[in-house]
């Protein structure tokens, strides 16, 4: 907490020296005195957490603003990011892995197999650089870096966002891919599909409504997990494509040591992550008429 890392500030700490003297020693005082720093440890963390039950995040030690409008800021940025990166991630793994399962052990099996290995294997930063040079330096088809809001302009912010989307939904696709392989894979060998194969289906029928409805349930979770990920900011992407989301406000915040935006932008995530495995809860009844009945 902005609290405990203070203390560590005060007094003496290279941060608070200015052209090698110390300052002020009331200078000091009154930050310790407006941060509760003299108060004992339990009393800090029950003011802390009132403040933040009452939605006071605090406010930035670099710059003064309150944490909250930094949040709002920068928190659609993300947002924006993460929904681009799913929808890629989701276009190219989910296909990709049913039907490499279906044609499991041939050749498009491997192939895919092999896609996934190498999104997996391909670093992101390396991944962004070059499709910087070949997209938009060579080629001139996208921007190379830069925000612009979708109010302002929504076919220039798909342009400017397309490059981070596809650089960040390549390795999810590939795990999307390897766990859609894998639950295709394990529902395919069920009784229910042999029956309905059986009973004269078309095979495109047993695949989407019966196989691939059940198959859904670990894809859904996995899918909540790697977005909560995605809003906890894809740091070294917005930094390559110069993106003010919530991954380059944390490296600021941290290099400026920025305690009480570090702190913010945790706590947002954990609740991120709390919200998406509510959103997976709610999604497993919609998807599983089982589930329902229970």
């Amino acid at each position: 907490m902005l609290v405990f890392a203070l203390q560590k500030l005060l007094p003496g700490d290279p941060a608070l020296m200015i052209a090698g003297e110390e300052r002020d020693p009331k200078v000091v005082e009154f930050i310790r005195e407006k941060y509760r720093l003299n108060d004992p440890l339990p009393v800090q963390y029950g003011a802390w957490v009132t403040q933040i039950a009452q939605g006071d995040f605090g406010r930035s030690l670099r710059t003064d603003v309150p944490v909250t409008t930094l949040i709002a800021q920068k928190l659609p940025v993300t947002i924006q990011l993460a929904v681009m990166a799913m929808i890629v991630a989701i276009l190219v793994g989910v296909p990709a892995g049913i039907l490499a399962a279906v044609k499991k052990g041939t050749i498009t099996d491997y192939l895919a197999n092999f896609f996934a290995l190498s999104g997996l294997s391909i670093p992101n930063f390396w991944l962004g650089i070059l499709l910087i040079f070949l997209v938009s330096v060579q080629l001139g088809w996208l921007p190379a870096s830069g925000y612009v809001s979708p109010a302002r302009d929504l076919w220039l912010s798909i342009k400017t966002m397309l490059m981070p989307a596809f650089v960040l939904g390549t390795a999810l696709a590939a795990t999307l891919m390897r766990h859609t392989r894998s639950a295709m894979i394990e529902v395919l060998g069920a009784d229910y599909i042999r029956t309905a194969r059986a009973k004269g289906l078309y095979e495109r029928t047993v695949i989407m409504k019966h196989a691939m409805r059940n198959a859904l349930v670990p894809i859904v979770t996995l899918m909540t997990l790697l977005f909560g990920e995605l809003l906890g900011g894809a740091v070294l992407t917005e930094q390559i494509f110069s993106i003010p989301g919530f991954g380059k406000l944390v490296v600021d915040a941290v290099f400026t040591r920025d305690y009480a935006v570090v702190q913010g932008i945790v706590l947002c995530t954990a609740i991120g992550f709390i919200v998406m495995n509510l959103l997976a809860d709610v999604v497993y009844i919609l998807i599983n008429p089982r589930l329902r009945g229970a």
